[in-house]
Order: C-alpha cells, then structure tokens, then sequence
C-alpha cells in the first residue's frame, strides 16, 4: 500500500473528520512554519498522543524564538521568497519522502484570508503542470471540500448529486462534460464563475479537454 504525506498550512484548522483523519494516518506531516504552533495545540485531539511532524519548512518568519530553540530538530529553514512555505513543504516532500508515496493531502490551506485561500488552491494546478506527479495523487481538503488538478481529459467518480466547480486560467480552453446536471460545452473560461455551483447527474463525471492545459475541481 502506498505512503501518504500531509502538510498543513497557516490557514484554518480542520475541525471535520475526514480531513483530520487524512492527516492522523499521514506517514509523513509537515507544517508550514506558523502552522506549528496549531499543529502542537491540536495535537491531542487528532492524534491523542505526541507526534510531532517530520519536519517545520518555511523561513520561520511566524514561529517564535522559543518555538525555533524547541523543536530546532524539526526545522528546516528556507529563507527564499520566491515560493511560499506551501509550495516549499510540497517540494521537500517530493525531494525526501517521494519513494512509494501516493498521495500528498494539503490541509490548513484555506480559511482566514482569501486572497491566501485563492492562492493556495491555485498553486495545485501549478504543481500539477510543474512537477513530474506521475503516480502521485495531490489535494487540498478542508471542513468545505476537497480540491485536485487536472492536466487534461479526465473522468472520475464523485457520486450522483455531489456539488462540483471547475475552474481554469485557460481561456482558450473548451471542456465537454458528461455526468453533470449543466453541461460545460460551449462554456468560454474567460472568468471564474464560469462552471461553479454545478452537480454531477450521475457518479461519474468525465471531462474533455480540447487541449492539454490545466484545471481545478472543487467538491463539496
């Protein structure tokens, strides 16, 4: 069975099980730098014991003198800007933990201000046609829904009635839909509202790219 990783983010906490339980079975837990000090509060409740992540990854521009000395073991400083710490995690788990890994689940990535929010979920689509994932199942989850990229044609099962978004930066991409209640062809991606607040008709839902680009699904 394949490896899981989980980082955790500066956004808002999750409180529902799902995301919670992605993040106590993680094999590998790493928090964006401020992220540890919720990570440490909220330790008990998911895990009822100590388990500290692998490793704290940012410039610890967030994390306090007292928190740095504590768990200097853990920390692994990065002080350049052009990445923010959530793309700074992602890249070390692939450079560290990439042997027999599965899936990357990102949590705390939403929540608190939007303009992060937006980001955050952006970057999956970046990561997605940046990065070689092949065999690496990405996401982002929180108490609202869980977010993936895609690169091109692709079909996956969400269950009928299930609420869907999809969003691309790509306006000179077409997608054909098959399994949603308002179909997406003939839609021109030229803002982001264009195919939110949709509902699959069916448990399947297949999407058809007319050229390889880039796209995020949201589900509730």
């Amino acid at each position: 069975m394949g490896k899981s990783a989980a980082i955790l983010c500066n956004g808002m906490f999750p409180s529902r099980e799902y995301p919670r339980y992605l993040l106590n079975t993680a094999d590998y837990i790493l928090c964006c730098d401020g992220a540890l000090r919720t990570y440490l509060r909220m330790m008990p409740a998911v895990f009822g014991r100590t388990r500290l992540p692998d490793a704290v990854i940012g410039d610890m521009d967030s994390l306090s003198p007292y928190l740095q000395k504590k768990y200097a073991p853990l920390l692994v400083r990065i002080e350049e800007q052009d990445d923010n710490d959530q793309t700074k995690a992602f890249r070390y788990i692939l450079d560290h933990y990439r042997d027999g890994l599965e899936t990357i689940h990102i949590l705390g990535s939403t929540g608190k201000r939007a303009d992060h929010t937006i980001g955050n979920l952006s970057l999956l689509m970046e990561y997605a046609r940046t990065f070689n994932l092949e065999g690496i199942a990405v996401d982002a989850v929180s108490d609202y829904g869980t977010a993936f990229a895609i690169t091109d044609s692709s079909s996956f099962f969400v269950g009928e009635g299930r609420s869907i978004s999809i969003f691309t930066p790509d306006n000179s991409l077409e997608i054909k839909s098959e399994g949603l209640v308002w179909r997406t062809d003939g839609v021109h991606f030229d803002n982001w509202w264009k195919a939110t607040l949709n509902r699959a008709s069916q448990d399947k839902v297949t999407l058809t790219f007319s050229h390889p680009s880039i796209a995020l699904v949201f589900l509730d």
